[in-house]
């Protein structure tokens, strides 16, 4: 099965990416997806559930860590194929 999370960390800060914010796109671009988009007011990434959902525990484990106080997120059965 293949997922697409879509996430946000809040506070947000628009002048200087917060330490939370660092430390998420850090996670999702070392996970093993397929496809990582980091942006200042949403993320996605794709991959295969065990990937995606791996990369999602990490994610909220280590932002929480860092700061954040609020995360939002969504995930997408987006196919078959793939662990």
């Amino acid at each position: 099965m293949r997922l697409r999370v879509e996430f946000t960390t809040e506070p947000f800060d628009l002048d200087e990416a917060p330490e939370h914010a660092l430390v998420a796109r850090e996670v999702v671009e070392a996970a093993e997806l397929d496809a990582v988009d980091v942006g200042p007011f949403g993320n996605t990434a794709e991959g295969g559930a065990d990937a995606v959902l791996t990369a999602v525990d990490t994610l909220l484990r280590r932002t929480l860590e860092s700061g954040a106080t609020r995360i939002s997120l969504q995930i997408n059965v987006i196919g078959e194929g793939g662990a």
